[in-house]
């Protein structure tokens, strides 16, 4: 009988405590549960973009629910932080052609036997110096969020800018603006959340009793839509208010029909596992150490007996047991059977 738990009880005990029966009644398979859920984005689909360096908004340039390419200009920022990175930068330029040029003519002078070689050391050596720091300092102006050919433009021109423009790093959709013009931000403070919609995932709110017969490949779809996807993930931790887990449903088929944030009612495709599925009524159906549990009617008395909730109404409860067609489970009376399940069985 596997976990089966016998409950030896006689019949005039079994009328005392006010335990009723009913006849479990065979279903065909209920393939489909409606389980709450939200939809998320997500997280790698998610991209914040935060202001590269202090500064003062001068223009936002979309607004949300704008859709947006890679490298479009979203926003301008007009930053002091910018100007002394430009005037570091330009030091730098000017200090690595000196000593580049201070290399070359000493390089000729240590081929003709002029200097000796421990100056074209040193000399070399104050060259890589001054390379590495500006390549730090071009860096950092890319840190700020200065494109490569403003860069270009920089080191050519050597006139510097007051402002930066801030682009998008995906394309994606703005889901929301969190700076306005005239507003000063500091460095690394979110300016816009751009996401891409597409896949989109729903997380299902399972209960402990069916979480048993939810698994990785399960189909979903949520009525009234075309958005329909399949379970990728189901997670191990129970929260302790709702005592269910989440289930992670990507959707690619139709998810332009949902909004992240929305709350939806999916209907979930159970597959088939080869046991038997009943319906019972909703209180013959118990909880009890981390199991669902029936009580099955025997000669000696109750058999207490696993089951795998499918389903449930205010009414009735759909099942996946070893059952016969003419066994009858508790209906009524059902704390007195608890309490002798664990008595017995313990947990």
């Amino acid at each position: 009988m596997g976990n089966d738990v016998l409950l030896r009880m006689d019949e005039r005990r079994a009328r005392a405590a006010g335990i009723d029966v009913t006849r479990v009644e065979a279903e065909a398979g209920t393939t489909q549960t409606m389980l709450p859920g939200t939809v998320v984005v997500p997280p790698q689909q998610l991209r914040i973009v935060a202001a590269p360096a202090a500064g003062l908004v001068e223009a936002v340039l979309v607004a949300p629910n704008e859709a947006v390419r890679a490298g479009e200009p979203i926003a301008r920022l007009r930053s002091t932080d910018l100007l002394e990175a430009q005037r570091t930068y330009l030091q730098a330029l000017s200090a690595e052609e000196l000593a580049r040029q201070r290399l070359r003519r000493d390089e000729q002078m240590f081929k003709e036997r002029i200097i000796a070689e421990r100056r074209l050391l040193t000399t070399r050596a104050d060259y890589d110096f001054a390379r590495t720091t500006l390549q730090e300092r071009e860096q950092m102006l890319a840190l700020l969020g200065m494109a490569e050919p403003d860069i270009g433009e920089l080191r050519e021109s050597r006139r510097m800018v007051a402002a930066l423009t801030v682009t998008a790093p995906v394309d994606g959709v703005v889901l929301e603006t969190k700076a306005s013009a005239g507003e000063r931000v500091p460095a690394s403070d979110p300016l816009f959340s751009i996401a891409q919609l597409k896949p989109l995932w729903v997380n299902l709110q399972v209960p402990l009793p069916q979480a048993m017969v939810i698994e990785p490949g399960t189909r979903m779809s949520v009525p009234g839509t075309t958005a329909q996807g399949e379970v990728v993930r189901l997670g191990r931790l129970v929260d302790p208010t709702t005592q269910s887990v989440t289930a992670v449903v990507e959707v690619s088929d139709g998810a332009e029909a949902l909004r992240p944030g929305q709350v939806v009612n999916a209907s979930v495709a159970l597959r088939p596992n080869g046991a038997p599925q009943w319906r019972v009524p909703a209180g013959a159906v118990v909880r009890h150490a981390g199991k669902s549990w029936v009580f099955v009617r025997t000669a000696e008395g109750f058999r207490a007996k696993p089951v795998t909730v499918i389903a449930e109404t205010p009414n009735a409860t759909s099942i996946r047991a070893g059952l016969a067609p003419d066994d009858q489970v508790a209906s009524r009376g059902i704390l007195t059977l608890l309490a002798e399940l664990t008595d017995v069985y313990g947990g």
